[in-house]
């Protein structure tokens, strides 16, 4: 049986522009919710499912992560991959997994907590012989997210544009990604890993989505992250390693 997967890519380069208004000077993901940077809670959930080492894809105020990132995790424990200029949530994860040293990684939005099983995820992935899996989040009356479709084996038969939807699985922001797969595809300098990886390839049949019915909460707006501040607490706090 292959070993659990225990690497992370946190994709925690984006703007934020959408959080602009109350969040004026910090990368979304560090924004803070009661008292501690949204990225706590999700270092958190992380370690809880296993992952032992971090590769952070920094970009935007990267600057602002070091201090930070010292005092919450061991050296040994992450990476730190830096963007010089954008390059998009796909060049972004490329550039990170060359600091991965398995074959397989979970990579993360830095601005969401979707709180899945990583095992279960990693393990139907590794099962299927998937080059991606999308954790796929069930919702009802949305208009914000774009919808994923699959067939009844679990493959991707479509991604849907966002529009208002009365039901359906949106992209939970948490993928499990085989490296080589990834790597070996030729994509321009920057890219979404949305639009010109997932969107343009899943018609090879290789990436796969999975349905997790898990709390599920995205930061990227202002009504959401306040809803952050009601629904997390302290309690959900990383303590560093001794």
């Amino acid at each position: 049986m292959e070993a659990p997967v225990e690497e992370a890519v946190i994709l925690a380069g984006g703007l934020g522009t959408r959080l602009r208004s109350a969040v004026p000077d910090l990368p979304k993901c560090m924004a803070p919710v009661n008292g501690v940077p949204f990225l706590s809670y999700l270092i958190r959930y992380c370690k809880e499912q296993g992952i032992k080492k971090f590769v952070f894809a920094l970009g935007y105020k990267s600057e602002e992560f070091h201090t930070f990132l010292e005092n919450i995790l061991l050296s040994s424990e992450y990476r730190v991959s830096i963007e010089t200029e954008p390059l998009g949530t796909g060049g972004a994860v490329r550039l990170a997994c060359g600091e991965i040293r398995g074959q397989n990684v979970i990579v993360v939005n830095g601005d969401t907590l979707f709180r899945i099983s990583f095992p279960a995820l990693s393990d139907f992935h590794r099962m299927h012989g998937a080059e991606c899996t999308i954790a796929l989040k069930p919702m009802k009356a949305f208009s914000r997210y774009g919808v994923v479709e699959l067939d009844p084996n679990g493959v991707v038969n479509s991604f849907q544009e966002k529009r208002y939807y009365e039901d359906g699985l949106i992209n939970g922001g948490v993928y499990a990604l085989n490296v080589p797969a990834f790597l070996e595809k030729t994509f321009p300098e920057k890219f979404s890993f949305e639009k010109e990886y997932l969107e343009y390839y899943y018609t090879g049949g290789r990436i796969f989505g999975l349905t997790m019915d898990e709390y599920f909460i995205d930061i990227g707006i202002p009504e959401d992250y306040e809803r952050a501040s009601a629904e997390l607490n302290r309690s959900f706090f990383p303590v560093r390693p001794e």
